[in-house]
């Protein structure tokens, strides 16, 4: 049986829209996984440690036949590859973001995954990008999509110059 799943994309160091397009080619070539629909890319200020340099941030939507577990540990693979350290400074600067946000219906807290992502409802540079692509979309626990994002300032959300998709 395969599940929906939500991803949010960011990246704010380097060549930030660039990494972006190479984490969603990751995504797409993970094993028994689909991806359904990519947003564009979006410039975004910064959130939580202001003083660092803009964000891209996008969002996929997937189809997997991997569990939850599984598929983020897929995506941590991929942020490694990018570059990421994971050093414990939250919302700092980094190569690249890849935050599970919800996977189907599933809720879950402990130590390794909180589903839904916890801080989504408060952040519109993961709910602009994961409404252009799926505003009926159901957030367990939280509502739709669309509500969610009518609830939040998007001021500091806008358009990137180019795609997600990049020339390889």
């Amino acid at each position: 049986m395969s599940t929906l799943a939500a991803i949010g994309l960011g990246a704010n160091l380097g060549m930030p829209a660039r990494m972006l397009a190479r984490a969603l080619e990751r995504i797409a070539a993970l094993p028994q996984t689909r991806v359904v629909r990519a947003s564009r890319t979006y410039r975004t200020t910064p959130w939580g440690c202001t003083g660092q340099p803009e964000f891209a941030n996008a969002a996929v939507l997937v189809d997997t036949r991997l569990d939850s577990g599984a598929l983020l540990d897929r995506l941590h693979a991929i942020e490694r590859e990018g570059g990421r350290v994971r050093d414990g400074v939250r919302n700092g600067a980094r190569t690249l973001d890849l935050d599970l946000l919800c996977f189907g219906d599933e809720v879950r807290q402990d130590p390794v995954l909180t589903l839904p992502h916890p801080r989504m409802r408060e952040r519109a540079f993961v709910l602009v990008p994961l409404a252009e692509i799926a505003p009926d979309l159901v957030i367990p626990g939280l509502g739709k999509v669309a509500d969610l994002l009518a609830a939040v300032d998007r001021s500091g959300v806008q358009p990137w110059r180019t795609p997600v998709a990049v020339d390889a």
